[in-house]
């Protein structure tokens, strides 16, 4: 079984000894830190108050704000389930028929028709060029 420690953290510019399990020293300094912030909140906007009030309004606030962010989680995850069955449905469908795509050909007898009038067209072209030298 782990062995109790004592930490000291700091609330709103107060000191408190408090006990925890060994190894769980990051988690509480962090859970500190976090009712500190809001702490410091009040103290600055009220100045000094007694500690216990102190401490239940920054815990209310952070209680506020974690309520907020299970809303969010719930919303988030709910989104989360109607895009998983979405996704389901989507591979479950058959895979769409292959569209016949059909490419015109052009015809060698108009292939070579224009060849030929491009032909003619070159030599009107040489013949004028000459009469114009």
């Amino acid at each position: 079984m782990s062995e109790q420690i004592e930490v000291q953290i700091n609330i709103g510019g107060r000191s408190f000894d408090v006990a925890c399990q060994q190894g769980e020293e990051q988690y509480l300094l962090t859970a500190a830190r976090m009712l500190d912030t809001e702490a410091r909140v009040l103290v600055d906007q009220i100045g000094r108050m007694p500690e216990g009030r102190m401490l239940l309004m920054a815990g209310l606030m952070l209680a506020d704000k974690t309520v907020g962010l299970e809303e969010r989680l719930r919303a988030a995850e709910d989104r989360m389930g109607v895009m998983a069955e979405e996704l389901k449905e989507l591979r479950g469908r058959p895979a769409p028929e292959a569209e016949k795509v059909e490419v015109p050909v052009i015809p060698k007898s108009v292939t070579d028709t224009l060849a030929e009038l491009a032909a003619r067209a070159e030599a009107v072209a040489d013949e004028v060029e000459a009469k114009a030298s």
